[in-house]
């Protein structure tokens, strides 16, 4: 069945229903970055399949909102089917708040399942459709008529996250959550993300391809957990182990029933952009509401020290698998057919040479010349190119390890590029190197260090249509909040910051139709001196591959930036050629040069 098919199926259900604009997000219950496949609604009606956008269908029209990492995918995937992209941040495109404010009319009706959508975008929905005249209707799930083969929910089974990699026990998470809750008023905490969840419990899962986590809701007191979840994705050992902390299993779907029941002596703590609005408008109006973002947000941020030494050790092991793969791609590629996605898969098998690897930690974007330019590119069959000489090859692909997870982008020349690919590559290189060695008041935040790092870029006419790092999780969504880098201000990942962090150092560049470039490191936020002026912070680079010098114009570069490119290539030799044959380390020795 064709988007356009889907779509004018969909038109008929609304017809029946008397909706007017229906609302069909990316997320799953529990406001998911990446969702199973089961919740993949969004792509099944727009035929888009990235991790980020929210159609809007309305009876003669339908709309697909997404950001500049998706706009030559989103357009590409759209073809032919009748749904207009908008350009989220562009000149002259409204929002979808926007959008509806001027579309909705008295009398009419916008649609949208309440478990897909967070409580504070519903409020929004709701106050429009209020002001118009109209009203919205919040318990719709028609994408679920429409779809007669979707996919069942996963039942895949958990794991259990060891101390030795966790570095804290479930008990003395929830302690530090429930001093949270006292310390503002609230007996009760609510909990629909996974990956908070997870984190709390040491619990990982299977539910989301390339993401351990389990389906599941939470709701804390003072002394117990109620865990909505699949009881047969846990064994005996995992039950018992839970129930050492009063952890109580009910029914993954109880929670809709039993939050209508809920009291609370003083409030019920919830994050307003996450909890979902369903469940929101289920929360009896007796109870004191305290909207507060989730503590384990900034708890599970700022790695602890067990954390931060495994995570060092995942960087290690997955560095030596890229070298590895590095040299294997740069020997092989004129003697052998290699695409996109073999290539993809021998770097996974070098991985798993190192230990404890467990799977990707995202889908991997691993993209041939103009492929390169589409930020968030997947290879498929029908689009898998063939890797030859004379153009670049950019993979961004993790590795999770029970020692941590691993987010790392190079670019690599195949053969000889054209100079103007260089000048690119360089460019790419400088602002890496600038932001790697940053140091900076403690209170700094997102956007001070995004527009240090966009400056060779910017004083060029040139810039990138994404975040420069966001933070990393443990074993858990790779994408991790509050913290980030980009130049526009976001509230959810702008938190200053604080020692203990992970966060990703990738700025790029990218040439429709033609090339893409991105260098990804992952750092860790340390304390560097305190003195008179406060409390001063830097980085410490915790990747180790080398940056391909057959792609870099040293003639562009000054002296400082050649000195921190030749300091950063000595580490990269020091760190990884333990772990090096003879043979890999002469490579390596050509690979991390002084120039």
């Amino acid at each position: 069945m064709k988007v356009s098919e889907r779509i004018a199926k969909l038109r008929e259900l609304m017809k029946s229903r008397g909706v007017d604009f229906y609302i069909v997000p990316t997320a799953d219950f529990h406001q998911s970055e990446y969702v199973g496949e089961h919740f993949k609604a969004r792509a099944f009606i727009t035929g888009f399949t990235g991790s980020a956008g929210t159609a809007v269908i309305a009876l003669d029209e339908a709309k697909l909102w997404t950001d500049g990492r998706y706009f030559l995918q989103a357009g590409k995937q759209l073809e032919g089917s009748g749904v207009d992209l908008m350009k989220m941040g562009q000149p002259g495109v409204p929002t979808i708040s926007e959008y509806l404010t001027k579309e909705v009319k008295s009398g009419k009706t916008i649609g949208v399942d309440g478990r897909v959508i967070t409580m504070a975008e519903g409020m929004d929905y709701a106050q429009i459709a209020k002001d118009a005249g109209a009203k919205l209707v919040y318990d719709l799930d028609l994408i679920d008529e429409v779809w007669t083969d979707r996919p069942p929910m996963s039942k895949e089974p958990a794991f259990a996250l060891d101390i030795k990699y966790a570095g804290e026990s479930t008990t003395d998470k929830l302690k530090r959550i429930r001093e949270f809750m006292s310390e503002h008023g609230a007996d009760k905490h609510i909990l629909t993300t996974l990956d908070d969840i997870c984190w709390t419990l040491n619990i990982r899962g299977n539910d989301i391809e390339f993401f351990p986590l389990l389906l599941s809701y939470a709701i804390i007191d003072k002394d117990s957990v109620l865990l909505y979840i699949d009881e047969s994705k846990l064994s005996e050992d995992i039950k018992k182990t839970l129930a050492k902390d009063n952890v109580v299993l009910k029914p993954y779907n109880d929670i809709y029933e039993d939050i209508k029941k809920i009291s609370v002596e003083k409030g019920l703590l919830l994050d307003s952009g996450k909890l979902n609005y369903a469940l929101y408008c289920n929360i009896p109006d007796s109870v004191i509401k305290v909207d507060k973002q989730n503590p384990e947000i900034i708890f599970k941020a700022i790695k602890n020290k067990v954390e931060i030494e495994n995570i060092k050790k995942a960087q290690i092991k997955d560095s030596v698998a890229h070298i590895k793969f590095m040299k294997w791609l740069k020997e092989n590629v004129s003697k052998e057919k290699i695409t996109e996605m073999s290539a993809s898969d021998k770097l996974d098998e070098f991985r798993a040479e190192m230990g404890n690897f467990i799977r990707p930690s995202f889908e991997p974007i691993c993209a041939f010349g103009e492929h390169g330019a589409i930020v968030h590119y997947t290879s498929k069959p029908e689009t898998n190119s063939e890797l030859k000489e004379g153009s670049l090859f950019l993979t961004d692909t993790g590795a999770g390890f029970y020692e941590g997870s691993t987010d790392i982008t190079r670019t690599y020349a195949l053969g000889e590029v054209p100079d103007i690919v260089k000048e690119h590559f360089t460019l790419v290189l400088i602002a890496n190197l600038r932001l790697g060695h940053a140091k900076f008041k403690k209170g700094c935040n997102s956007t001070n260090l995004d527009m240090y790092t966009r400056m060779p870029f910017w004083d060029r006419g040139l810039d990138y249509n994404h975040g420069t790092g966001h933070g990393v999780g443990y074993l858990l969504n790779i994408h991790e909040g509050p913290a980030g880098i980009r130049w526009q201000y976001r509230p959810s990942d702008s938190h200053p910051f604080e020692p203990g962090m992970i966060i990703t150092n990738e700025p790029g560049l990218y040439i429709a139709g033609s090339h893409g470039i991105r260098l990804e490191n992952e750092i860790l936020v340390r304390e560097a001196e305190n003195n008179e002026y406060g409390q001063f912070l830097d980085f410490e680079t915790i990747t180790y591959v080398p940056m391909d010098l057959d792609a870099v114009k040293k003639e562009i570069m000054n002296e400082v930036e050649i000195k921190l490119l030749n300091e950063y290539h000595a580490q990269v030799y020091e760190k990884t050629k333990d772990y090096l044959n003879d043979e890999e380390k002469e490579w390596l020795k050509k690979y991390t040069r002084s120039i």
